[in-house]
């Protein structure tokens, strides 16, 4: 039987260094854990469950791969480049950037703060710039790299509720579409995922009745389990999709159709 360790060194993303954003729960840490069992070495970010990153480390270390975390604020410049510093410092490139940190405050516009507005909008959309600027120099110098931005449905056909939300996902996409031009001729990769609805802590959270109105407007009937939205990831970051840039993912069950 093949050890589980000869199978990573012989996968799709072996001896890559990648790096994930928001990662110690829900989409982004089935993302960590799809990236490390197809032979990445994996460095996360996160804000501040310590308890949550160490029990992610350590699961991690059972894969056999290489692992590092980062606490600190994705919306804070400094903390994006230490970050990046860290995976360079230690593994010498950053192969795979993953920006996958985000919140929701959800409200209609009338009854919406100032602080609702900044507080999404910083933390989806200013850390997407922070980390991939951090980024630049190094991958534009090695002459290859693989970005994803997690986007969303609702910044591409909107939904009541969530103009803050809306509004910075729909800023990922013209954003990472404007960095891919930038980057192509340097051999690397931006793609945008842009998920549905997902079985995640986030949406769990959600009214029962909003729940059950999004799942009706499904056509496959059911939401996404992480594991669905980071193998699409693990699949944009690999040798697999190196002709496609610019592009946006949908990972919605249909529901943008």
């Amino acid at each position: 039987m093949v050890d589980m360790v000869d199978q990573i060194r012989h996968s799709p993303l072996a001896g890559k260094n990648a790096l994930v954003t928001g990662a110690t729960r829900g989409i982004g840490r089935a993302i960590v854990l799809a990236l490390a069992t197809r032979g990445a070495n994996v460095a996360f970010t996160f804000r501040s469950s310590v308890e949550h990153a160490d029990a992610l480390k350590t699961e991690l270390a059972s894969t056999g791969v290489h692992a590092l975390a980062f606490q600190g604020n994705a919306a804070d410049g400094a903390s994006a480049e230490e970050s990046v510093k860290g995976v360079l410092d230690a593994w010498g490139s950053l192969d795979v950037l993953v920006n996958n940190a985000g919140i929701t405050r959800d409200g209609l516009l009338l009854r919406m703060s100032e602080d609702d507005w900044d507080s999404v909008v910083k933390t989806n959309l200013k850390s997407v710039f922070n980390f991939c600027k951090a980024a630049y120099r190094p991958m534009m110098k090695q002459r290859s790299g693989h970005i994803i931005n997690l986007s969303s449905i609702v910044g591409m056909v909107g939904n009541a509720g969530q103009t803050n939300y809306a509004a910075s996902k729909a800023g990922i996409i013209g954003f990472s579409k404007s960095l891919a031009k930038e980057l192509a001729g340097r051999n690397v990769t931006v793609n945008v995922v842009a998920p549905g609805y997902v079985e995640t802590d986030m949406t769990a959270a959600m009214p029962e009745a909003a729940r059950t109105a999004m799942l009706g407007a499904v056509p496959l009937g059911r939401g996404a389990k992480p594991e669905e939205i980071a193998s699409a990831v693990a699949f944009l970051a690999s040798e697999e999709a190196k002709y496609i840039t610019g592009h946006v993912l949908n990972v919605d069950g249909g529901l943008a159709m």
